[in-house]
């Protein structure tokens, strides 16, 4: 890397106190926080914002070491840093300025500081690319739910869900690929129409689901046990759903559970989408939104777990330079983010699989499966741990795709060039 730069945290900063009595270890926080102040002396035109692109941590901190920070720009305006002490690896990443889209990296390829990344599969659009009328989508949504009523809104769906099939080509053609292969043969429009409208139904419901209104819909649940023993046991755990049905039907955890915490953490545009349903609906009542990329979130992550609270998050979208996993999905390899898991194993949590089925008319069908327990794992078998929970999440998505395979609402080239040859021929 070209520019090295050094400093030292003082054993008297105050967010050293509770890291640790008697063993001081500096927070991850804090040394992200440090390294912004250097990287904006060293570029007096960086950006005051930053998102945080992709950050691992390889060493505890104490305080009072000398730290090296080494950084180099990269042409798409993010920097790559890395902090070493004594010669030994601290901590690397990569910093993106705010508002622009995070760089995708092929898999097994180390970035290039002279060229732009390549797209990786499963992570090459969706991150940059716009949502096709989303934002839209979700403001109508809102309007006509509360001045019409649920059943005269689910009237003017087939309408909505009739434009995008016409005038959103791109997302009907990758939506027919994911389709081609779940259904094991050639989907008809119907099947395309069918996808986009139970889509639309989902972003129809939220706003009622968002105000507790679960009066309006006939639930079902499968695995809610497992949940009422560890909230029981107040020990917290990761609720990892996917793009599959309503991921708003985690609220339904709270409701069954009275006085429990419930938080969903999500990336700055997800949650931005998230908050005008719930800005019209009961903004008391509606879920805590850890939004992810922001210095504090870890911090918040750790603390709803440790007062036994359950933290939500989709596990099915990889984001720009972020670890994550090759494994086989709908009979290809496709990526599956490595981040949620390695944070469950480094907090020492539970983590269970969630979704909530749209299975029409007013019907779900609510699902709670575990994927591993992280809570007694030596350090040397954390990461084969890791490895092996992704596969079982891959596989559980899976199993749930082929039961209720119009649920899955990825519109974009999940499986990349693999995908490709199949998604042209099968569009058209």
């Amino acid at each position: 890397m070209g520019v090295t730069t050094t400093f030292t945290i003082d054993a008297g900063h105050p967010s050293l106190a509770g890291h640790f009595p008697g063993a001081p270890i500096v927070p991850g926080v804090l040394l992200l926080d440090e390294t912004l102040r250097a990287l904006e002396c060293s570029y007096a035109q960086a950006p005051s914002r930053w998102t945080i692109g992709a950050a691992k941590f390889v060493k505890p901190v104490r305080p009072g070491e000398i730290l090296t920070l080494e950084h180099e720009p990269l042409p798409n305006g993010s920097i790559r840093f890395a902090l070493s002490s004594g010669g030994r690896p601290v901590a690397n990443g990569v910093l993106h300025p705010a508002g622009a889209a995070a760089p995708a990296v092929s898999p097994g390829a180390a970035p290039s500081p002279d060229t732009a990344a390549a797209p990786r599969t499963s992570a090459a659009q969706w991150a940059g690319a716009r949502e096709r009328g989303s934002v839209t989508l979700v403001a109508i949504m809102v309007f006509l739910s509360l001045a019409l009523g649920r059943r005269v809104a689910r009237c003017l769906l087939y309408g909505i869900a009739a434009y995008f099939f016409l005038f959103a080509p791109t997302a009907r053609r990758h939506g027919r690929e994911y389709l081609r292969r779940v259904l094991g043969r050639v989907p008809t429009a119907r099947d395309s129409f069918r996808q986009m409208f139970a889509f639309a139904s989902t972003i129809l419901d939220r706003l009622y689901l968002m105000k507790e209104r679960y009066d309006l819909f006939a639930i079902t649940t499968e695995g809610e046990p497992l949940l009422r023993a560890v909230a029981q046991r107040g020990s917290g755990a990761f609720l990892l759903g996917a793009h599959l049905g309503s991921f708003e039907l985690m609220g339904a955890v709270g409701r069954h559970q009275p006085g429990v915490r419930v938080a969903m953490a999500m990336y700055e545009d997800t949650a931005s989408k998230y908050a005008m349903p719930a800005r019209a609906g009961d903004s008391a009542r509606a879920p805590e939104i850890i939004r992810l990329g922001r210095l504090d979130a870890m911090l918040r992550i750790r603390d709803c777990l440790e007062a036994g609270g359950f933290v939500g998050m989709l596990a099915d979208r990889t984001i720009g330079e972020a670890p994550a996993q090759r494994v086989s999905f709908l009979g290809s390899p496709a990526l599956f983010p490595a981040g949620p898991m390695r944070v469950a194993a480094a907090l020492k949590c539970p983590v269970f699989f969630m979704t909530g089925l749209y299975r029409g008319a007013n019907r779900y069908h609510v699902v709670f499966r575990q994927i591993a327990d992280f809570s007694a794992v030596a350090r040397g078998e954390r990461e084969a741990r890791v490895e092996e929970a992704i596969r079982r999440y891959a596989a559980l998505l899976e199993e749930y795709c082929r039961s209720d395979p119009y649920n899955w609402f990825n519109f974009y080239d999940f499986w990349h060039d693999d995908a490709g040859t199949h998604g042209r021929g099968a569009a058209a």
